[in-house]
């Protein structure tokens, strides 16, 4: 005999995702608002851009004039206050001579306003232009003669290596009691240096650090109470330096060249 065997079947089980009635109405209207905003939005804008009613400039002033801000701004300002290119009015006004640095803002409704930084000038760069106290050349067509500027001078594009070397110089010369009023360097790479007494330091071209040091410690000291009878102090020595007197030296002066090598470079 066959066992029965009893089997029962299992019932299928089917599962519903349960429906979601979306609302339409609730989706469109939204997006309705959104597209509405933006197709206003040029609209705003154009209706917001009004034109810029007032420049406000601020900065402690000796070169730069107001009319001159105002000529360098007019373009740049000719269109609304949303539309303004602040970079372009930046610009325009840095290209001014005596502006070392710009700021500009917008100030609601209708104001811009703008900050300026002048350039200090430190010395004068060949019969026209100026350097400012970082050795940047920043105009070459200054309106005055600015007489009380030491005066430097040098090859075209040797404007930074004067600079630094006057930088240099400036405050050890002052240490000394002593001005400056030119400093020059050749188109062989020669340094000079003339004191405000009309005295010329000679360095030549090659070691002018030890060469600066022995003037300071050496040179000047020994020939301070006779300085004023000095034509110029010849440095381009290994160990040494040679003095030239305006007219005959004095009957008790220290001898006029020390020992050393004459390199002359």
């Amino acid at each position: 005999m066959r066992a029965r065997v009893n089997r029962r079947k299992t019932p299928r089980r089917s599962w519903r995702l349960p429906r979601v009635r979306i609302n339409k109405w609730a989706v469109l209207a939204p997006l309705a608002v959104l597209g509405g905003a933006a197709a206003l939005a040029p609209v705003a804008h154009e209706l917001l851009d009004r034109p810029v009613g007032a420049l406000v400039v601020e900065g402690t002033f000796q070169r730069v004039t107001a009319i001159e801000v105002q000529e360098a701004a007019a373009d740049a300002l000719s269109g609304g206050f949303l539309s303004l290119d602040l970079a372009r009015l930046r610009a325009s006004i840095a290209a001014l001579d005596w502006v070392d640095s710009v700021r500009v803002a917008r100030a609601w409704p209708d104001v811009v306003s703008v900050s300026i930084t002048e350039h200090q000038a430190a010395a004068r760069w060949g019969e026209t232009g100026l350097l400012n106290v970082r050795g940047e050349l920043f105009t070459e067509n200054a309106r005055h003669a600015y007489a009380e500027l030491p005066k430097l001078s040098g090859p075209p594009g040797s404007e930074a290596e004067v600079a630094r070397l006057y930088l240099a110089v400036r405050g050890r010369l002052a240490d000394a009691h002593l001005a400056l009023a030119a400093l020059r360097i050749d188109a062989r790479r020669a340094v000079e240096i003339e004191l405000g007494t009309g005295q010329v330091i000679k360095l030549g071209s090659r070691d002018l650090d030890s060469r600066l040091e022995r003037f300071f410690t050496v040179a000047a000291p020994t020939l301070a109470a006779d300085l004023e009878r000095v034509a110029y102090i010849d440095l381009r020595y290994t160990n040494g330096f040679a003095v030239g007197w305006q007219s005959a030296a004095p009957a008790d002066a220290t001898l006029a060249r020390m020992t050393g090598v004459d390199t002359r470079g």
